[in-house]
């Protein structure tokens, strides 16, 4: 998918969620995103085997506010919120999410699903939000 592709696909705000993407596409969705002036937080979840390390990992990155309470139901809040982070739309892509993914299949997909809730509700209000996952080509 060449680089336009990917900006009109960034933007449509209806289609954005969490989504497995190709890992080497990573540089030209931030590409992408900086077209369009949207976030784009690349989260390296390297040596994260537990909701508490991966939850802190995303408080860092995206410099979330003291008031972030470390569990799901906060996560739900601050991505929902992003008002620290003004942007016309957002971009997440988390890095080496394979050793968490195996230590903790349950909150992974509790990520995922918030992931797609938060699209869901930024959607309402015409702003697009990606959770995106990169895997190895093949893999998709």
């Amino acid at each position: 998918m060449n680089t336009v592709d990917l900006s009109a696909m960034l933007a449509d705000h209806t289609a954005s969620g969490a989504y497995y993407v190709d890992a080497g596409g990573g540089d030209a969705l931030a590409e992408a995103a900086e077209r369009l002036e949207f976030a784009f937080v690349r989260i390296d979840l390297q040596g994260c085997e537990d909701k508490e390390a991966v939850l802190a990992r995303i408080a860092q990155a995206l410099d979330f506010p003291d008031w972030f309470g470390r569990n799901w139901d906060a996560l739900a809040d601050c991505l929902d919120d992003l008002s620290w982070l003004p942007a016309p739309g957002y971009v997440l892509l988390l890095d080496h999410t394979h050793d968490w993914k195996q230590a903790d299949p349950v909150g992974f997909d509790v990520l995922l699903e918030i992931g797609t809730e938060v699209a869901t509700r930024w959607a309402e209000h015409g702003v697009a939000f990606w959770l995106l996952i990169p895997v190895p080509p093949g893999q998709l």
